[in-house]
């Protein structure tokens, strides 16, 4: 069945029928469902090349039906050079269309509505003052308008695909485009967080009280509040085997830190620990691991007591994306001595 409506899309899009690509992509997504991994990936490595034979928002809706294809289990490599391709060409525009914008205007410019032909003309329109094409408005407008349903399926593929997230077909090219929108577009944000998500991270970690050090390999960590969560639930435990002292986190917090649903009765997360960078800057719960600074070439990260509680709801900012947080070694006390003494005339617990 999958086969068949595969083979139904490329024949449409040969024949430049859109009312029957429109009519075949629910169709291929509701067959996909009960479908197995490979026949997904096989179908995922066919729709590649329909991308550049598609109307552009036609096109938008194929790439939503590849990140879905992706999270069913589909393998997303064959789709991510032409999924980052036009999502790069509709940032491209974007950031072309928010400049003429404020020619026209003078204004910043304005909430978009996603795929509303409606809207798009009416924002066509008040380009009129810029030194523009009809058609180049409306292609500005429309790119502006489809933005973020066109970031979704990237969405997926990252938070699916760590090797996707370490060699992304255009990576260079999508970010530089995603700057020029990113100021006006808060919708993005969390695609700017999803490129700066490490993999396969070294990370030294020092308990000041104790004087002892850790090497972690951390991956797929969307934020510092999921890292401090996940760093107490691998360092805490009996102190006869080179662990902290402490209570560890509740099951519950672990859980929807990694795999599992957020609790709605698990009680608020408390941090453990105060974290603090190298250089004795406050690493905040709200920012992302790619922030914490390097010491000799190492990202550093120095656990202190906290001066006051803090708290945050359980969960995950990316839910697809599966955390590694592991430890490799315990530092020898030596060693952890000699990183201590690295950061500790710069590092303090701020008030």
């Amino acid at each position: 069945m999958l086969d068949q409506l595969s083979d139904e899309l490329h024949r449409a899009a040969a024949d430049r029928n859109p009312l029957r690509l429109l009519d075949t992509l629910p169709r291929l997504y509701a067959a996909a469902r009960s479908a197995d991994e490979p026949a997904l990936s096989a179908v995922l490595a066919r729709l590649g090349d329909l991308f550049e034979r598609v109307p552009v928002r036609i096109g938008a809706r194929l790439g939503v039906l590849c990140g879905a294809l992706a999270e069913l289990g589909g393998d997303p490599e064959p789709v991510a050079a032409p999924l980052v391709a036009e999502l790069a060409d509709c940032l491209e525009l974007a950031g072309t269309f928010a400049a003429h914008w404020r020619t026209a205007t003078g204004e910043a410019p304005p909430e978009p509505v996603a795929d509303d032909h409606d809207w798009t003309e009416a924002a066509a329109d008040r380009l009129a003052a810029a030194p523009l094409t009809r058609e180049a408005a409306v292609e500005l407008a429309d790119a502006w308008s489809m933005a973020h349903l066109r970031s979704l399926p990237v969405l997926s593929i990252l938070q699916l695909s760590p090797r996707l997230r370490h060699a992304l077909p255009g990576r260079e090219r999508l970010i530089a485009a995603l700057g020029t929108v990113l100021d006006e577009r808060p919708d993005l944000e969390f695609l700017a967080g999803l490129l700066r998500v490490l993999d396969d991270e070294r990370l030294i970690v020092l308990h000041r009280p104790t004087g002892r050090g850790y090497e972690v390999v951390i991956g797929g960590i969307g934020d510092n509040a999921q890292l401090h969560t996940l760093l107490a639930d691998v360092l805490i435990g009996p102190e006869a085997e080179g662990l902290l002292e402490g209570v560890r986190p509740d099951p519950a917090w672990v859980r929807a830190a990694t795999d599992g649903p957020a609790d709605p009765a698990a009680p608020t997360v408390r941090g453990s620990f105060a974290l603090l960078d190298g250089r004795g800057g406050r690493i905040w719960d709200e920012g992302r691991p790619a922030d914490i600074p390097r010491v000799a070439g190492v990202r550093v990260l120095v656990l202190d007591r906290p001066a006051y509680e803090r708290s945050w709801r359980a969960g995950r900012i990316y839910p697809l994306m599966r955390p590694d947080v592991r430890l490799r070694r315990i530092l020898p006390a030596g060693e952890a001595a000699g990183w201590l003494a690295r950061v500790a005339r710069e590092t303090r617990v701020p008030a």
